[in-house]
C-alpha cells in the first residue's frame, strides 16, 4: 500500500528499521518523518477506502460529553450529525486495518454514504474545541471538588482557625501571666527545631553526593512508550525557539513523543511565536481556556487530560534538559515500579553572572545534589523541584494531578504522592535553567514559592492525625523538619539574628549571663553559624570544579541571601492573606548562543 503511495523502497526499508528499534508502527514513523504531510496521507487512504476526505471536522457537528475525551489520547472514531440532522461517523482509519475495513465498505456500499475520513490532528482539534469549557473547569476545580481536604482553594480551614485563634489566646495568656518563662519557653522550642533541622543537613552533607556516581545504561533505548511533554508557556515568546531546539535534541524516538506546548488563551505573543516555528508532527499548541486561578498547575492539569503518553515529564520555557533524561528516566521507571516519579538535578547555568545567581546556584546543588537524594534514598517524602518531573501518567491521574491553587504545586503532588503510597526518587541527568540576576524577579519568585509551602502546610495539616497515618513517624518528621523547618527559619532569621546580636552585647556590657541563658546564647550561635556553614558546604561539595569557579566570593554573602530569603517569606505572607492565588511570573531570557543560532 505505502509504495502505491509512491513511497521509495530504499525509504521504505528505512522506516521499517525505525519502527524495529523504536516499538512503533511502520506508519507512525512515516507521519513523524515530516516527509509526508498528514493530509496528503489520509487522503489516500480516504480514496483507498472509497470515502470523504475531510481535512477539518467542525467542531459544530460534535456533541460535547466526557466519552469523547477518549478521542484525544487515541484519535480513532467520533459520531457527529450533520446540519441537516443525517449521521456522520469520521473515523481515522489505521494502516494495518485498512483492508479489513474496505472489505467491510465492499460488503455494503450504502454504509460510504454515512462515513468520512479525516486526521488525527483535525479530530483532536475539533474535540479540543468542543470540550474545551468542560475540561478546564475539571482542569481548574476537579481537585478541589474530588479532594477538598487536601486542596489549598481554601487558604484556613476552620478548624484550622479555631485552633489558631485558641493557641494565639493560649500563648498571649501565658506571656501575661509568666512572661519570662513563656518566652525562655518560646525561645527553647523553636531554637531545638532548629538544631533538628541542622542535624538532618548534617547527616546530609555527611551522606555524600550520590548523584555524582552516575549510572550508565544503553545510549539506544530500543522498542520504547510513548512519552509526553507538557510545557506550560505564559509570556514567553522570547524564549520558545531555545525550548524547542532543546526538546528537538532529547534522545527519543520522534514517532513515540507527545510534546503538548500549554499556553495561555490571552497569551497572544506566545501562540504566534510558536506558529512561526517549522514544528515536527510530535508537537501540538494547547491554547488552554482562561477558567479559573491563571496558574501553571491548571495549564499542566489541561494538558493532562489529553496526555498520550505511558510516562510524562514537565519542562519550563528556560529549561536545557540533558538529551539522555528521558531514556534514564525510562530504564530507572522498568527497574523500580513501584516508583511513581524521577525528580531529575536542577543545575544553574548563569551562577557566574553576579552574586544573586551564583548564590542561587549553590542553594540548588545543596538541594538537588544533596538534600533531596538523601531524602530519596531513605524512602522519606519527596518535595519536587518545579520542573523535570518524570511521572506514570496512570499514577498522576490517580492522585489529581496538580493543585491549580496552590502557587508551589510541586511540593504539594511530591507530598501526595507519598501519602498514596507512591515513591519518589532522584535522576542524575540534569536540567540546566537560569537564576534571576535582578533583586526584585528573585524576592518576586522567592515570595510565590515560600507562599506556596505555606499553601502546602496548611492543605496538608488540617488533619494531622491523617497525615501521620499516611506518612509514618519518618515521614511525619521529615515533613515538618523540610516544609515546617524552612518556612519557621526563613521567617524566624531576622529574630535568630537580632537574639545573638543582643547577647553579644549584653555579654560586652552587662553582667554575664546565667547558666540557662548562656546555653540558649550557645544553641543560638551554633544554629546560625552552623546553619550558614553546612548550607555553604552542601552546595559546595556537590559542585564541580567549574561551577565552583564561576561561583567566586559570593558564598560569603550566604547571611545576606538568608536575610533576603526572609524579607520574601514576610512578603509571602501577606501575599497568602491578600492575593493566595497570585502567580508572580518570572521573566526569562534567551541566552546569547541560542540567540545567535548556536547549539
Amino acid at each position: 500500500m505505502l509504495a502505491k503511495l509512491g513511497l521509495s523502497k530504499p525509504w521504505l526499508d528505512e522506516l521499517e528499521r525505525r519502527a524495529t528499534l523504536s516499538g512503533a508502527t511502520l506508519e507512525q514513523e512515516l507521519l513523524s518523518d515530516g516527509r509526508v504531510r498528514e493530509d496528503a496521507y489520509y487522503g489516500a487512504l480516504a480514496r483507498g477506502l472509497g470515502l470523504p476526505f475531510m481535512d477539518n471536522v467542525p467542531p459544530a457537528l460534535l456533541a460535547d460529553c466526557a466519552a469523547i475525551d477518549t478521542q484525544l489520547t487515541r484519535p480513532r472514531i467520533i459520531r457527529c450529525r450533520r446540519p441537516d440532522g443525517s449521521p456522520l461517523t469520521v473515523i481515522v482509519p489505521e494502516l494495518l486495518r485498512l483492508f479489513e475495513e474496505r472489505a467491510q465498505f465492499e460488503r455494503a456500499p450504502r454504509l460510504r454514504e454515512q462515513f468520512a475520513v479525516t486526521t488525527p490532528s483535525a479530530l483532536r482539534a475539533a474535540v479540543r474545541e468542543t470540550g474545551r469549557l468542560r475540561r478546564a473547569e475539571q482542569a481548574a476545580f476537579g481537585l478541589a471538588r474530588a479532594h477538598p481536604d487536601i486542596s489549598a482553594h481554601e487558604v484556613l480551614s476552620k478548624g484550622q482557625k479555631v485552633a489558631a485563634a485558641i493557641l494565639l489566646a493560649l500563648v498571649f495568656v501565658m506571656l501575661a501571666v509568666h512572661p519570662v518563662s513563656t518566652a525562655y519557653g518560646l525561645h527553647l522550642l523553636f531554637s531545638m527545631l532548629f538544631c533538628i533541622m541542622l542535624l538532618l543537613r548534617l547527616a546530609a552533607l555527611k551522606a555524600g553526593a550520590p548523584l555524582n556516581r552516575r549510572q550508565n545504561f544503553p545510549a539506544d533505548p530500543g522498542p520504547t512508550p510513548v512519552y509526553t511533554v507538557l510545557a506550560a508557556l505564559y509570556d514567553e515568546a522570547a524564549v520558545v525557539g531555545q525550548l524547542i531546539e532543546r526538546l528537538n535534541g532529547l534522545n527519543w524516538p520522534r514517532s513515540r513523543l507527545d510534546i503538548k506546548l500549554l499556553c495561555e488563551e490571552r497569551d497572544d505573543a506566545t501562540i504566534t511565536a510558536l506558529r512561526a516555528i517549522d514544528l515536527g508532527p510530535e508537537y501540538e499548541v494547547v491554547v488552554v481556556p482562561d477558567i479559573g486561578p491563571r496558574t501553571k498547575p491548571k495549564a499542566l492539569n489541561y494538558g493532562l487530560i489529553e496526555a498520550r503518553g505511558e510516562f510524562l515529564v514537565i519542562y519550563d520555557a528556560e529549561d536545557r534538559p540533558h538529551a539522555d533524561q528521558l531514556i534514564e528516566a525510562w530504564h530507572h521507571f522498568r527497574a523500580a515500579p513501584r516508583t511513581a516519579c524521577f525528580q531529575s538535578p536542577l543545575v544553574i547555568g548563569n551562577g557566574g553572572e553576579g552574586a544573586l545567581p551564583a548564590l542561587f546556584a549553590l542553594e540548588y546543588s545543596a538541594l538537588f545534589r544533596r538534600l533531596l537524594p538523601f531524602l530519596a534514598e531513605r524512602g522519606l517524602p519527596l518535595p519536587l523541584g518545579g520542573t523535570s518531573n518524570h511521572f506514570r501518567t496512570d499514577v498522576l491521574r490517580a492522585v489529581g494531578g496538580w493543585d491549580p491553587y496552590n502557587v508551589t504545586e510541586d511540593a504539594d503532588l511530591g507530598m501526595r504522592l507519598h501519602r498514596a503510597g507512591h515513591a519518589t526518587e532522584m535522576l542524575t541527568r540534569p536540567t540546566v535553567e537560569d537564576a534571576p540576576t535582578r533583586q526584585r524577579v528573585w524576592i518576586n519568585q522567592r515570595s510565590r514559592w515560600h507562599k506556596g509551602w505555606m499553601q502546602t502546610w496548611l492543605a496538608h495539616m488540617r488533619d494531622p492525625a491523617r497525615l501521620y497515618r499516611d506518612l509514618g513517624f519518618r515521614g511525619f518528621l521529615a515533613f515538618h523538619l523540610v516544609v515546617t523547618g524552612q518556612l519557621l527559619s526563613a521567617l524566624a532569621h531576622p529574630l535568630t539574628l537580632l537574639l545573638v546580636a543582643s547577647s553579644i552585647a549584653h555579654v560586652a556590657t552587662s553582667e554575664p549571663y546565667s547558666h540557662w541563658e548562656q546555653a540558649l546564647f550557645a544553641i543560638d550561635l551554633a544554629n546560625l553559624f552552623g546553619s550558614y556553614m553546612v548550607f555553604t558546604l552542601m552546595g559546595w561539595g556537590a559542585m564541580p570544579k567549574e561551577e565552583r569557579r564561576r561561583l567566586g566570593t559570593a558564598r560569603f554573602f550566604v547571611p545576606v541571601y538568608w536575610l533576603m530569603m526572609s524579607w520574601a517569606a514576610w512578603k509571602a505572607m501577606r501575599e497568602l492573606r491578600d492575593r493566595p492565588f497570585f502567580w508572580a511570573k518570572t521573566p526569562h531570557e534567551a541566552k546569547a548562543d541560542v540567540r545567535r543560532g548556536k547549539t
